[in-house]
């Protein structure tokens, strides 16, 4: 595991993008993962700007879905792929056509969550994973407790979780209590992966996630675990992370 310590989220959002930038430029045809929520927003505008310059191109990429709310339509404010459609896929032309979404509204999500699995797999798996930090050590939507072993499905949030979205959401009123997400096992097999994590909020996790005994109460910290992991954070997270 490589940890590489930033001083401040600008920095850490140009460091992270030089990586997404060198690993697509190696592979331009990369199987890949990018997350939701407030700490990719740095990387994003980056890799806009970067692709804007010609100093790569995103137009071989397969892109699937990390996670999904349960019984939610791609065009809902609170979509998960909506999100990104609009913070990132459009903005670097990445058409619908390059992007395995994870379908919240399938009438049998359990199904959904089967078939996804075995599309990635018959794709080859993922070649870059780049994954966020939740409070509570998830990766993905991969809640805790989660081992190594967890596999793509649908799972209940914990309120730690329900408690971001309340907050990202507008209110308790407009949660959704379930979600998809790519399981921890297709995750940690990729062959590069790249976690970002920023502010002072996660530096208690940080810690637990790169220093504690692997396990399902952390999620994260199966990383400790995987080969070609790099952790990209800034000093407010990093904390003694070094």
């Amino acid at each position: 595991m490589e940890i590489l310590i930033t001083k401040d989220y600008t920095e850490m959002s140009r460091a992270a993008a030089d990586w997404v930038v060198a690993a697509i430029n190696a592979k331009p045809n990369s199987t890949i993962v990018f997350p939701t929520g407030k700490t990719p927003e740095g990387l994003y505008q980056e890799l806009i700007t970067r692709y804007q310059r010609n100093e790569f191109d995103p137009s071989g990429l397969r892109v699937f879905l990390l996670d999904e709310y349960v019984g939610i339509r791609p065009d809902d404010p609170r979509s998960l792929y909506g999100w990104l459609r609009a913070n990132l896929f459009v903005p670097l032309d990445i058409t619908p056509e390059q992007i395995a979404p994870l379908p919240g509204d399938a009438p049998d999500p359990v199904a959904a969550c089967r078939t996804y699995h075995e599309t990635l797999l018959a794709a080859g798996g993922l070649d870059l994973a780049i994954l966020g930090l939740g409070p509570n050590g998830h990766i993905g939507y991969n809640e805790p407790p989660a081992d190594a072993t967890a596999t793509t499905r649908v799972l209940d949030l914990t309120e730690s979780s329900l408690a971001t979205c309340a907050r990202d959401w507008g209110g308790r009123d407009q949660l959704l209590p379930q979600a998809l997400t790519i399981g921890m096992d297709l995750l940690l097999a990729a062959r590069q992966k790249l976690l970002i994590v920023g502010g002072a909020a996660k530096r208690g996790i940080l810690q637990q996630s790169l220093h504690s005994a692997p396990s399902p109460a952390v999620p994260a910290s199966y990383l400790q675990q995987a080969d070609n992991v790099t952790v990209i954070t800034d000093e407010a997270a990093a904390g003694t992370a070094r």
